[in-house]
């Protein structure tokens, strides 16, 4: 009896979060940082970029890589306020960002869309892709300088879009979730990429 072949897997990545979740599937895949200037584009809505981000990070790896399956992912919050245009908050880099995102979340509520592109380019005129798009609501609770500032120094999400991390402390900041898939907060959603992880032939229980 012959045991068939996973396909090969590559994540368009090197974040620590999404190697993490990634393996929870228990799937075996390589990381390679995908060479990308993520600056929106003038009036490019939160939607549009996420979509475009995660499509070029997998497809540029997928080009160099025929053999195998990519995932791209990309995240960002984006902050509505009514009779404005939309906000979109990536990732805050220093503090004094993330202590300025937190103070115009507060009170308010963010979508967190998180954008996934499975690739594989069999050849120049051969693509296969499965996209899709997570949005998961974040409400805020009131948050004062004080209680912004203990968060960012216990946590450090710097490198996190919005400046909050959901599994750790920042939790806290939180009055509510509304999720279809509590992994895609953290960046990446697992429930609807195993789905299609299945579909282009990788066993997953």
């Amino acid at each position: 009896m012959f045991l068939k072949s996973q396909p090969t897997l590559v994540l368009a990545s090197t974040s620590i979060y999404r190697r993490a979740l990634l393996e929870r599937l228990g799937l075996r895949f390589e990381s390679i940082a995908p060479a990308l200037d993520e600056t929106p584009r003038a009036g490019e809505a939160g939607l549009e970029l996420v979509a475009r981000l995660a499509r070029a990070k997998a497809g540029g790896i997928a080009a160099a890589r025929p053999d195998a399956w990519v995932i791209g992912s990309d995240q960002v919050a984006v902050l509505q306020v009514e009779g404005m245009q939309e906000r979109i908050l990536g990732k805050p880099g220093h503090i004094a960002a993330c202590i300025e995102q937190l103070t115009a979340a507060s009170g308010r509520t963010l979508l967190f869309l998180t954008a996934v592109a499975l690739v594989r380019s069999r050849a120049a005129a051969s693509l296969e892709r499965i996209e899709f798009i997570d949005t998961t609501r974040v409400k805020f609770r009131a948050l004062d300088r004080a209680a912004i500032e203990r968060y960012v120094a216990h946590d450090a999400p710097l490198d996190l879009a919005g400046g909050f991390k959901s599994e750790a402390l920042g939790i806290a900041l939180c009055e509510s979730i509304e999720s279809g898939d509590p992994s895609a907060l953290i960046g990446l959603p697992l429930i609807r990429l195993a789905a299609a992880l299945r579909g282009a032939g990788f066993e997953i229980p």
